[in-house]
Formats: structure tokens, C-alpha cells, sequence
């Protein structure tokens, strides 16, 4: 009899560590594809400043500025609120990432357009 108890208690330890594994894997993976997609969003956005510059001038209103300081304030979101965050809410921050990422991408292709 304690044979068989000790065997389920096993088997629910095992469970419970890979239940929590689970979760910390899919936590690892939201919080890493956020950090790649702010990476990659950064990097457009400075290799694209200066073309959006040179046709939009030194405005108030420049996209690219603006998309910085919206990256600049996911990033310190992150590092205050990260380590709290839902997988969730790590998907709504990438998603609004990626939204950026799209409107630039839109401008840059106006700019294009309006170059030929």
C-alpha cells in the first residue's frame, strides 16, 4: 500500500514540475519574441530616419521620433513590470510592437510611391 502511494505522489510531483516548466517555458518565450520584435522594430526604425527625414523634414510629427519614444516606453514597461507580467500582457506589448512596426512600414512604403 505505501508502494502505490509513494508512486502517485511521485507522479504528482513529476506533474506539478513540468505543469510549472510549462508555464516558465511559455513565459520565456513571450518575453523573448517581445525583446526580438522590439529589436527588430529599432533597428528599422533607425536604418529608416534618415530616409523618412530627408522627405518629411525635422518635424514635430515625425514618425520615426515618435515610434522611438513609444519603443523607449515598452522597454522601461518592460523592465519595471516585466517580471510581474502575464503572458497576456507580454502578447498585447508585442502586438502593439508589431502594430509600429506596420504603420512604419506603410509610411516608408508612402515615401517610396511618392520617390518614383
Amino acid at each position: 500500500m505505501s508502494t502505490t502511494l509513494l508512486l502517485v505522489l511521485a507522479a504528482v510531483v513529476v506533474a506539478a514540475l513540468a505543469l510549472m516548466y510549462r508555464k516558465q517555458s511559455r513565459r520565456y518565450r513571450a518575453v523573448k519574441e517581445l525583446l526580438d520584435a522590439a529589436d527588430a522594430l529599432e533597428a528599422r526604425l533607425r536604418a529608416a530616419r534618415a530616409e523618412i527625414e530627408a522627405v518629411a523634414g525635422d518635424e514635430d510629427n515625425d514618425p520615426v521620433r515618435q515610434a522611438l519614444r513609444e519603443m523607449l516606453r515598452q522597454r522601461l514597461w518592460l523592465q519595471q513590470h516585466g517580471d510581474k507580467a502575464t503572458v497576456e500582457e507580454l502578447g498585447t506589448v508585442r502586438a502593439s510592437i508589431d502594430t509600429a512596426r506596420g504603420r512604419i512600414e506603410a509610411q516608408l512604403a508612402q515615401i517610396e510611391r511618392a520617390r518614383l
